[in-house]
């Protein structure tokens, strides 16, 4: 018996592995198009791997319980396209003590979903923000390319030649900001500084055409200051539900309870207890979510594996099938509810456990009917 758990186990846990690594990188390849497009925009090494550190570990909320779907689903489908499972029943061999070991995985996989959860995804959302925020801001002025015309500002658009450190030669500057004309702004050189969300440009030999609605004519000047407003993303990053972990987001349900509890009147659209109302639904269903999707992994092997015993074909195209449309309905209910988070006349909160709910009334299903 226990040879046979064993070599039930060590495929299971092989397929996971490859399975793992296979979503890991097809989940990424969004990501590493991100930081390559940070690379070539110049943005410093040290800002690039600290954002690539932490955006890695939030794809395992996805790829655990699909990996654990998928090798449930292709090493049961495939044990019964090749008669194993029969020879097995045959052999009076009791099946749910063969599949013991992979749910006891999955149980430890729904432990560590919750711990990265609701420690480490929201840890790495609001470092990745603030590191976002400051590539926008503490690069911004490091990605002026030379040569080419840069409209990423509002109402302005600047070209230049070529660029010395934080000297810019041979500038143009259009400015949009006045409705009624555009002005023309040229200088030999400028020196670029920032300031907040404002850059400003010391321009040297400099002309200006118009000067302002009074004087439609060119004027120029030897040295002149011009400031593009705004220019810069704000470099400070307010935390929101999704980067409370676990007791910061136990405490802020416990507030917007009280809250709610303290609001009086009649809840109307608009209302003091309408808001706080739905602040409380849409932080616990973003609580709750976290747990619906560590559940996620216990509940795709309850179901992947009766699943898997239930194709009998060999072939990997139907195993693969059975995983997508699982995980696809699991999935779309979170999110549906998560889009209701808001809404708490239909408790989203609540709902959102519907998945959950389906896949253990499933398996309490198939399980006895194919072990």
């Amino acid at each position: 018996m226990k040879t046979i758990q064993r070599y039930v186990f060590g495929s299971f846990l092989t397929s996971f592995l490859l399975a793992f690594l296979v979503l890991s990188f097809v989940l990424t390849i969004g990501l590493m198009v991100q930081i390559v497009g940070y690379i070539l925009s110049g943005v410093p090494m040290e800002l690039v791997g600290r954002f690539a550190l932490v955006c890695f570990p939030e794809t395992m909320q996805w790829t655990i319980p699909l990996a654990l779907l998928v090798s449930s689903v292709l090493v049961f489908s495939r044990l019964s396209a090749d008669s194993e499972i029969a020879a097995m029943r045959a052999c009076g061999v009791n099946l749910l003590s063969v599949i013991r070991r992979p749910v006891l995985f999955a149980v430890a996989m729904t432990a560590l979903g919750l711990f990265i959860n609701n420690e480490i995804v929201p840890r790495g959302h609001e470092v990745r923000r603030n590191l976002a925020k400051r590539i926008s801001v503490g690069s911004g002025l490091e990605l002026l390319e030379p040569g080419r015309v840069i409209d990423d500002f509002p109402k302005v658009k600047i070209y230049f030649e070529s660029k010395e450190g934080k000297w810019l030669r041979d500038l143009v500057v259009l400015d949009y900001s006045n409705r009624n004309f555009v002005r023309e702004i040229t200088a030999k050189k400028a020196l670029v500084t920032g300031d907040g969300r404002d850059i400003h440009l010391d321009l040297h030999d400099m002309t200006v055409d118009p000067l302002d609605e009074k004087h439609p004519g060119m004027a120029r000047a030897a040295l002149f200051q011009y400031t593009v407003k705004d220019a810069l993303k704000d470099g400070n990053y307010n935390r929101k539900e999704k980067d409370f972990r676990f007791f910061e987001m136990l405490q802020a349900i416990g507030k917007a309870k009280a809250h709610v509890a303290r609001a009086k009147g009649p809840t109307k659209k608009g209302t003091e207890r309408y808001l706080a109302k739905r602040y409380l639904s849409d932080i616990q269903t973003e609580f709750q979510k976290r747990w619906v999707f560590a559940f996620a992994s216990v509940c795709f092997v309850l179901v992947g594996i009766p699943l898997g015993i239930r194709a009998q074909r060999k072939e990997s195209s139907i195993g693969m099938a059975i995983s997508l449309v699982v995980a696809l309905s699991y999935y779309m209910i979170v999110i549906l509810m998560s889009s209701l988070s808001k809404n708490f006349r239909v408790e989203p909160e609540i709902l959102i456990w519907l998945p959950v709910v389906a896949c253990l009334a499933l398996a309490a299903f198939l399980v006895p009917k194919n072990l």
